[in-house]
């Protein structure tokens, strides 16, 4: 039995209410079970619980046992001096607050329902690939779609939180912060860092001045990565040296540490060269680029935003004084796919949002739905399960399903975990690992 289960019983009322007593003997009804407090302090705030003829306003403690409370050294803790209620699985000890007056106390054990504590610890203990899998099925179909609806926002969520980081950094400049977020995206997961910290030493307004030079830009980027501190034996990259060493010292520019940028075990055109050089294409003559994205209705509109032509030197090279045979590097459809994703659709989404703008929130989610689902080992999982995405957003969902609730045994805080624990759906007296578990629910709490 964990605390998470008792927050989750205690939050949604998940046991036998009626006829309720403290274990002092007096009556106790719930009026409010308060809210959930995620930070530091008492676990629910704000409750209003009324027990004998008193009513009462304040907050709620929740624990296994009720002597956790001195463990905790609540008693000393004026943040808990105005606990009107120990609700414990089991109460093993009378608790007293700092004015010596004994707290009400709920004991929980009997009350419970002892199905859902199995099925819960069933989830907890589970090592498949998710912690439902075999009961994923089960699970009404309108359940799992609702939820991978409210998955989606929810991923957008976390993905703008940088945004907005970004965009407090640049005092509300939205035209830079996109340039930024984009230059990240191009440097994927494994480069991200080091492409925007380039970006962030060359501003935007920077390198707009040179937006109708591709050599300049290309000058700037990659003498400005570091990656132009050799001898070379071609012209391209001596000329691009040349060029960067005038800018370097026109801008007062203080180029990064070359060693940042990563290679190994990388097919090569994902090679930071490429994606720099490419990077460089996107920027060449864009000005008021996230304007731009701004007033486009689809996504094809974006497609020749996004996907420059590098110079022509980078069809037979991946980098400097390297050649190989030709082959045409301006980025493909699957990392337009990816910009789209991780880069275009989060920054409309949240400018929706600060803006209060739904119209914003809802073309984003529309473009990711417009587009076919990444290819990579988590979708495919949930391919093998049955469960296939049928565009980007889905895909987007199911990954958050993945990170955030499956590999962390969220399973109260999830749709699908909640339908389970509860029953819904779910034929569980046919479940033969429940029967056969039934008896350890007790014991393990």
């Amino acid at each position: 039995m964990t605390e998470d289960f008792l927050h989750y019983a205690w939050r949604y009322r998940r046991f036998q209410q009626r006829g309720l007593h403290c274990t002092l003997g007096l009556p106790i009804e719930i009026l409010h079970p308060g809210q959930h407090n995620h930070h530091a302090g008492p676990d629910f705030s704000n409750a209003r619980i009324r027990i004998d003829d008193t009513q009462w306003a304040g907050n709620v403690e929740i624990h296994i046992r009720s002597s956790e409370w001195y463990r905790h050294s609540h008693e000393e803790d004026p943040a808990y001096a105005n606990v009107i209620l120990h609700v414990v699985l089991e109460e093993d000890l009378p608790v007293f607050n700092a004015q010596g007056q004994r707290i009400p106390c709920l004991e929980l054990k009997p009350l419970l329902d002892p199905q859902a504590m199995q099925r819960y610890h069933q989830l907890l203990y589970e090592s498949a690939w998710i912690p439902c899998q075999s009961l994923w099925p089960q699970v009404p179909e309108l359940t799992k779609t609702l939820w991978i609806e409210r998955l989606l926002v929810e991923r957008l969520e976390a993905k703008t939180e940088h945004i907005q980081h970004l965009l407090t950094l640049n005092r509300g400049d939205w035209e830079e912060t996109c340039y930024q977020v984009l230059a990240r995206a191009f440097g994927m997961k494994v480069n991200a860092e080091p492409f925007e910290q380039l970006a962030r030493s060359l501003p935007y307004k920077l390198m707009a001045k040179h937006g109708d030079n591709l050599l300049q830009i290309e000058a700037l980027l990659f003498t400005q990565a570091g990656m132009l501190e050799g001898l070379y034996r071609e012209k391209y990259p001596r000329t691009l040296q040349q060029e960067g060493r005038f800018l370097r010292h026109k801008y007062s520019l203080k180029p990064m540490d070359g060693s940042q940028w990563k290679f190994l075990r990388m097919r090569p055109a994902n090679f930071p060269t490429v994606r720099l050089a490419q990077f460089a294409a996107l920027v060449y003559r864009s000005e008021h680029l996230f304007s731009k994205i701004l007033a486009s209705s689809n996504v094809d509109e974006l497609r020749p935003l996004l996907l420059g032509r590098p110079s022509p030197y980078w069809t037979n090279h991946y980098q400097f004084d390297q050649p190989t045979k030709y082959h045409a590097k301006p980025p493909g459809e699957t990392f337009f796919q990816l910009l789209i994703i991780n880069a275009i659709a989060p920054l409309l989404f949240f400018y929706g949002v600060y803006h209060q703008d739904a119209a914003f929130c809802e073309r984003a989610m529309l473009w990711l739905e417009s587009m076919p689902s990444e290819d990579n080992h988590v979708l495919t999982g949930w391919q093998q399960m049955g469960c296939q995405a049928q565009n980007a957003g889905e895909g987007q969902a199911l990954m958050h399903l993945k990170s955030s609730y499956c590999e962390q045994k969220r399973c109260l805080n999830c749709a699908v975990g909640n339908a389970i624990v509860q029953g819904v759906g779910l034929d569980v007296e046919q479940d033969e690992k429940v029967k056969r578990e039934r008896e350890l629910v007790f014991q393990s709490a």
